[in-house]
């Protein structure tokens, strides 16, 4: 779960955050044919595997991640309290709350806590045969308040990050992750949840109704949970085990933050015209803005001028739309290198020491590999995968082969027509001679250029018929046609922490019933919210503390609209970050799991939960929905036939680099997570970057890194979130996701009867029971049969 932009401005990375119950990599993380054996993974005929994490349950989120457990009707578990933090009644209180009032509602609950969680243990001690509504949800609502408090502050510090939040942050992390220890570690727990599992076991064979199946699953997860969380663990391995844990939640907490630092720390002003010659006037008028903005900030009683885009000056930075824009289109090479170089050396040791990520990797890979040891464990990556649906670290690899055979080709292929471009047309630069292969800051920059030659279309042309209010409603059509839900604004019902978040409800159409409700912070702000897109859960369904209104918080880092009386005008990539943020919430938003450790994308199995998310994301290709908000914010127009068509041409447009970057990502991930020793430091011995150089001579022979490529120092993924090890669950679940896509394929997407049949049928599975069932039996109950890969291949044009 992170929120950054990979270097490839053709990528965006999208994460999801979530909290995590009585769950050991909370807190460390924090924070196609296929052949027979990828056939077996999948469990299955002809397919490859599908998806992703384990199963936690989540609770208290640590380090990086953040969530609540709760729901918006809820009735609160806190005294009434001048600390607005501890007014849990409903929503929380954003507009009253200062980083200041966190250490207090942090140290007033954490005693609670641990009293409370003192005498349950003692009573769990005591009786024999404990049932489960005596556990499970008695541990719901004793971790509920924390869970609430850091929840509010974990999402505030991705959005509205500041020094004194940070210190706030840093300061009460680790009372919050020894408390969690204490229940992921509590023998009393652990025993009185084997002896509710082994009472089930009894009842083998009988028809489990969901109601039961998912306590079931809740109590299996959180066993395997506290298994990895060291349960077992004694004595001097148990302390030093914590130690291990603890500084981990540190580390990737002060990971994120360099990243986020040293992103804001770079920015390129342009002053000559001829800069910014040919570049869409919305790149401009951001620029402009940006520099006009920062002026501002470094004395707001200056008399700024008003931003001029034709005129200039033109301020880029690192944040994600504004470089995207300055790789894509600025005509000056050297100033693209910069911009190029600027982001791939950010927080390492090209840079500023004191925000150099070098060394935490190193401890970061280190302790995960000697906390794994201690759990029997050969790596860290056949720990992450003993609660996945992946099987191995080989049936990964296995899979990730089987795509590299089409992707790797396909993608010789695209950069050798983007290079015949620069060369034919991009003079003395790029002849030859001058230059033996495109540099990285030169392939976004032509592959543009190609794009548009060969649909004779451009981004810039898009942009008015994708004004983010339109784009809204239409995808506000599209799950009232096909999942029968409502989505209604509701601003000024809850307090937000920045003017441009939005409210909003959703309500069932069958019954009218308020059953979900979501934030949305859609636009960019480099100054204090971290990049990418993420989808976060605010509060979470659950009967245990009687909240049946799921929350979410869906953030973006969108172009912002330019000028007081301009729309948000969105890129199309931005238009399908949007969709699949919002499939995330989706499942969060829809379940009808009622028990909290499973409900919505809580125990949903890591390399499964984006299943909803790349779903989603179809439908931007789709007629109808697509001319349900493709209309020219000016005049109304809709969007022309002839554009569209253009459009779905360009879907598989560098599918195949885009399919290789994937993968490269996946396999650097597993390799460093398994086979990489990170304590050996001889000259002979391989060190981060080496594996990053072997594994991209691989996946991405067309196009390797630059020998200062220190991309891993901002991979906030895998050193900052949760996908450790589990990267390659985006390509997996894409597996599930295209499939899915393709049984409303096979009705017909103009048959609205049916493709309302089936939308209904992935409503009450894929996006209903959570947690609550396993994840390729959610998959067999939507389609019928398991997963195969020739869907996902024929959307990637690689078939």
């Amino acid at each position: 779960a992170i929120s950054s932009l990979s270097h490839s401005s053709l990528f965006l990375i999208c994460g999801v955050f979530i909290a995590m119950r009585i769950n050991s990599a909370a807190v460390t993380s924090l924070a196609f044919m296929a052949s027979a054996g990828a056939a077996r993974a999948f469990g299955a005929s002809v397919s490859r595997v599908a998806s992703r994490r384990t199963t936690l349950s989540r609770r208290i989120p640590l380090a990086m991640v953040s969530t609540t457990a709760g729901a918006e009707t809820a009735e609160s578990t806190s005294s009434p309290s001048s600390n607005p933090m501890l007014d849990q009644d409903g929503l929380p209180r954003f507009s009253s709350i200062e980083p200041s009032q966190l250490p207090p509602a942090v140290t007033e609950l954490l005693e609670k806590l641990e009293a409370d969680f003192s005498a349950m243990e003692s009573k769990l001690s005591e009786d024999d045969g404990t049932s489960y509504d005596e556990v499970l949800p008695a541990v719901e609502r004793l971790q509920e308040p924390l869970g609430y408090v850091w929840g509010v502050a974990g999402h505030l510090n991705g959005v509205k990050n500041g020094d004194e939040l940070r210190e706030a942050y840093e300061k009460n992390q680790p009372g919050v992750v020894q408390a969690m220890t204490k229940f992921s570690q509590s023998r009393p727990l652990y025993d009185a949840l084997k002896g509710i599992e082994s009472s089930w076991e009894d009842a083998t064979g009988k028809d489990v109704e969901f109601e039961e199946g998912q306590r079931r699953r809740a109590v299996s997860n959180s066993l395997r949970s506290m298994t990895l969380g060291g349960v077992g663990l004694e004595g001097e391995e148990k302390e030093k085990f914590n130690d291990m844990r603890m500084r981990l939640a540190e580390l990737a907490t002060k990971f994120g933050n360099h990243v986020l630092d040293a992103t804001k720390a770079f920015s390129l002003t342009i002053e000559d015209a001829a800069d910014v010659e040919g570049v869409p006037a919305s790149a401009k008028a951001m620029w402009a803005q940006s520099h006009a903005m920062h002026l501002k900030s470094e004395d707001p009683e200056a008399d700024v001028p008003e931003p001029d885009a034709e005129k200039g000056p033109w301020r880029v930075t690192l944040d994600g739309p504004s470089y995207i824009a300055a790789l894509s289109h600025l005509p000056n090479r050297s100033q693209r290198e910069t911009v190029y170089r600027a982001s791939v050396s950010r927080a390492s040791d090209l840079g500023d020491e004191d925000k150099n990520n070098v060394p935490l990797i190193y401890e970061i890979l280190s302790i995960k590999k000697d906390m794994s040891t201690m759990l029997g464990f050969d790596n860290f990556a056949e720990q992450s995968l003993a609660g996945k649906m992946a099987p191995t670290v080989e049936a990964v690899t296995e899979l990730t082969d089987l795509v590299a055979e089409k992707a790797i080709p396909a993608a010789k292929k695209e950069l050798a027509e983007i290079t015949d471009l620069a060369r034919s047309v991009g003079g003395d630069d790029y002849a030859e001679d001058s230059l033996e292969k495109l540099q990285p800051w030169d392939v976004t920059f032509w592959s543009e250029r190609l794009k548009e030659k060969k649909f004779d279309l451009t981004e810039e042309e898009l942009r008015p018929y994708f004004a983010l209010p339109a784009v809204l409603d239409g995808m506000f059509g599209l799950v009232k046609r096909i999942f029968n839900i409502e989505v209604t604004a509701a601003d000024g019902e809850a307090e937000v922490w920045n003017d441009d978040v939005r409210f909003f409800k959703v309500n069932d159409v069958e019954t009218g019933k308020h059953i979900a409700s979501f934030y949305l912070d859609p636009y960019s702000r480099p100054a204090d919210k971290r990049g990418g897109a993420w989808m976060d859960v605010c509060l979470g369904k659950s009967e245990a503390c009687n909240r049946d209104v799921p929350v979410a918080y869906l953030t973006c880092n969108g172009s912002p609209p330019v000028g007081d009386d301009t729309p948000s005008l969105m890129t199309f990539r931005e238009v399908e970050t949007l969709f699949h943020e919002f499939g995330h919430g989706l499942q969060h938003m829809l379940t009808t799991a009622s028990v909290g450790d499973v409900a919505g994308i809580n125990g949903v199995e890591w390399d499964a939960v984006e299943l909803p998310s790349q779903f989603m994301e179809n439908w931007c290709y789709d007629k109808p929905t697509v001319y349900g908000f493709a209309k020219h914010y000016e005049t109304g127009e809709p969007l022309p036939e002839d554009m569209f068509e253009k459009l779905k041409e360009q879907k598989t447009y560098g599918a195949g680099m885009m399919s290789c970057r994937q993968l490269y990502f996946g396999q650097m991930d597993m390799e460093l997570h398994s086979s990489f020793d990170p304590k050996k430091e001889g000259e002979e011995d391989e060190s981060i970057f080496d594996v990053q150089r072997r594994v991209a001579a691989r996946y991405i022979p067309h196009s390797p890194p630059l020998p200062e490529d220190r991309f891993l120092c901002t991979f906030n993924h895998i050193f900052g979130g949760g996908y450790a090890a589990g990267y390659y669950s985006y390509k997996w679940a894409e597996v599930m996701s295209a499939d899915a896509f393709g049984a409303f394929e096979d009705v017909g997407l103009d048959d609205e009867e049916k493709v309302k049949e089936v939308g209904m049928r992935f409503r009450d599975t894929v996006l209903s029971l959570g947690g609550g069932v396993e994840p390729m039996e959610v998959f067999r109950r939507f389609r019928g049969r398991e997963p195969s890969p020739e869907a996902l291949l024929r959307h990637n044009g690689l078939a």
